[in-house]
């Protein structure tokens, strides 16, 4: 059953005048009124659009200015930095938030260990890619600075996506949003002067991202700075503490990710890239209207972390995944509609045939939708180990399905296996919080 931890505050020299500001500043955490929770989310949620908005400027940018060659090399320096900051953050960026939401007097030691850990695990990791390609050349993704490039990106991208998890932890969303849309425009702006002074090449145009990154890690860093209670100090049993609850979120996110991305290498593999480039357009208009819960969840977990009562917490949790699922409703049959003309639109006629498999996924967009929202409550209870296990099965089952479906029922078919997983993965979650076998995780400070 859910256990309710004793919530006396923070254990220390520091006695019971910081013990009682502990309470006090978490108390005022969930005491904020659901207008406050709902604008946060509208926020967060028109910058997304903005931030993708842009994205997909700069990317038509980039093609037109460096042509298909030098586009491709540019795609594949970015995926070499994402892929690095994706393995390298051992989701450590998730228990940040969770641990300062819980415990603001700990954002000095959890930005140290973050900083420590970003240019110590990022310039490694970086160092042996490095000292690899150069003793393997010829199985280097890029050559020549595109390849450094690209390793620079791993420790400045891992050290922003851990200080942007303290922003939202502490609940500085507005400043998480300024900084996302300044990185976006700051980095057309020096493509916008590239073009002036026709420097146009690979290398320039991923620097103008890798100077955007640095300037907005600096911003980051420059607001949580004003807010530190006091001198960053490393602590290495904090550190411990949180690779080992970041490790759980870390395992969930992997095999989610596996499950929702390991359909479309599967169609490539067994039925040509023409299919493959079919299936991908579903899964970005999936991707699109995925954006809502997932903004909706960045909002909910750290507040839901910051709350004591696990009643509280499930009955703000079930509000935000009913209203959540609502508006997805309304989506999913407009864009449903909608799906045919729109494709036609951006992709052309020849990409018609990804309508069929978008149609499809709908049912599973729904439920993964509503999951998405209302797993932030297990989330906030400190990842149980069940979660992992339920996103692991729905791997596992999603592979199987597929390597069945694909080749009877060509990319409709993962769509439906698609479905059918986003839905197992629902219905596991709601199993998991109906039967109550979980207990809060403390922190090291409030054991």
């Amino acid at each position: 059953m859910i256990h309710l931890m004793n919530s006396k505050g923070y254990v220390g020299a520091e006695g019971a005048a910081q013990r009682s500001s502990s309470v006090i500043s978490r108390e005022a955490g969930f005491g904020a009124s659901s207008s406050d929770f709902v604008q946060k989310v509208l926020e967060t949620y028109v910058t997304q659009i903005g931030v993708l908005a842009l994205g997909i400027f700069t990317t038509v940018v980039a093609a037109r200015i460096l042509g298909p060659t030098g586009c491709g090399q540019y795609a594949v320096a970015v995926a070499i930095g994402a892929v690095g900051v994706q393995f390298g953050n051992i989701g450590l960026h998730t228990s940040n938030t969770y641990v300062v939401a819980r415990n603001r007097e700990l954002l000095p030691v959890l930005l140290a260990n973050s900083l420590l850990a970003s240019f110590l695990i990022g310039s490694v990791g970086a160092s042996l890619a490095g000292l690899f390609f150069a003793l393997r050349p010829a199985l280097a993704p890029v050559s020549g600075p595109l390849v450094l490039l690209s390793l620079v990106w791993i420790p400045i991208g891992l050290a922003q996506l851990l200080a942007q998890g303290l922003l939202v932890g502490v609940q500085e969303t507005r400043a998480y949003n300024q900084i996302e849309l300044t990185k976006k425009i700051l980095a057309l702006l020096i493509i916008g002067l590239l073009i002036v002074t026709r420097n146009i090449t690979s290398e320039a145009v991923f620097m103008a991202g890798l100077v955007a990154l640095v300037i907005s890690l600096i911003l980051s860093l420059s607001r949580l700075r004003r807010i530190l209670p006091r001198k960053p100090t490393p602590s290495l049993s904090l550190f411990k503490w949180n690779f080992g609850m970041g490790v759980k979120a870390y395992l969930a996110t992997f095999f989610a990710f596996l499950v929702l991305r390991l359909d479309l290498v599967m169609v490539k593999y067994m039925l040509g890239a023409e299919q493959a480039g079919y299936y991908s357009i579903a899964a970005t208009l999936a991707d699109y209207v995925l954006l809502l819960p997932a903004t909706v969840a960045t909002i909910l977990f750290p507040k839901l972390s910051n709350m004591f009562d696990p009643v509280q917490k499930l009955r703000l949790a079930g509000k935000a995944a009913l209203g959540t699922g609502a508006v997805i409703l309304l989506l999913l049959a407009l864009t449903g509609i909608l799906a045919k003309p729109v494709v036609q639109l951006m992709f052309g006629t020849q990409f018609l045939p990804a309508v069929g498999a978008f149609v499809l996924l709908l049912p599973g967009i729904l439920f993964l939708g509503i999951q998405t929202v209302i797993v932030q409550f297990l989330n906030s209870m400190g990842f149980p180990l069940s979660v992992v296990i339920a996103w692991f099965s729905s791997c596992l089952l999603n592979i199987s399905m597929n390597l069945w479906a694909i080749p009877r029922y060509g990319i409709r078919g993962a769509s439906v296996v698609s479905s059918i997983c986003y839905t197992l993965i629902s219905v596991l979650v709601f199993t998991i919080i109906r039967q109550g076998k979980y207990t809060q995780q403390p922190t090291p400070q409030e054991r």
